[in-house]
């Protein structure tokens, strides 16, 4: 498992791809083209500003903080975007090793293969109810059949493990940025933030 760049390299070292910043940046809330293309830019201007005496943050939690509030400036298509770079609740393919702890895709009891069958069902229903958001969510531990349930209920549906029911052509797409669409990215981008956070703890970052 990667570990973090130390604070001092992160606030000092010049603007790049493989910068100490973008290295924690996709540690913490998953690589993602645009944490380089537009976050770091965004915070080495910060850190360029800042004097040292005063630094813009001091811990790898005030670093989250900072960024979140950097991404909430951003339009929306850069927000649906972030988001974005984490993968789908259930996937097993191409997991950073945090993502696949997270996930309990590591775990000595695995889902079972309806409750994956079922997840993919429930992604795609998602996606097709709110075009160009991916569902995301803070699992804190959960299994992955409690995210189900979870999911089934922000779609509004009865709990099931059917794999494919009910059916995609049901669903009605939200608007893109409706007030219930800009909810669910708001969510998702607070809920990318307890994710980060959440990994200081596996990282053994206090």
């Amino acid at each position: 498992m990667s570990s973090l760049p130390p604070l001092t390299d992160i606030q000092a070292s010049p603007w790049s791809p493989d910068s100490p910043l973008a290295v924690a940046l996709s540690i913490l809330f998953e690589h993602s083209p645009i944490l380089v293309s537009k976050l770091e830019p965004q915070l080495h201007e910060i850190f360029r500003k800042s004097s040292s005496s005063s630094p813009p943050f001091s811990s790898y939690a005030e670093l989250i903080d900072l960024s979140l509030a950097e991404i909430a400036k951003w339009d929306i298509p850069a927000q649906s975007e972030f988001i974005s770079g984490h993968p789908r609740i259930g996937e097993s393919s191409n997991l950073s090793k945090l993502s696949a702890k997270e996930q309990g895709a590591q775990g000595v009891k695995p889902a079972a293969p309806e409750v994956i069958k079922r997840l993919e069902h429930l992604n795609a229903a998602y996606e097709a109810k709110y075009p160009g958001l991916r569902y995301i969510t803070f699992v804190n531990g959960r299994s992955r059949a409690a995210i189900a349930e979870e999911m089934e209920g922000v779609l509004g549906w009865e709990h099931s493990l059917e794999q494919d029911q009910p059916s995609l052509d049901t669903v009605q797409p939200v608007e893109k940025t409706s007030e219930e669409w800009l909810s669910e990215l708001k969510r998702a981008v607070e809920d990318v933030g307890k994710i980060a956070k959440s990994r200081l703890g596996s990282l053994g970052v206090v």
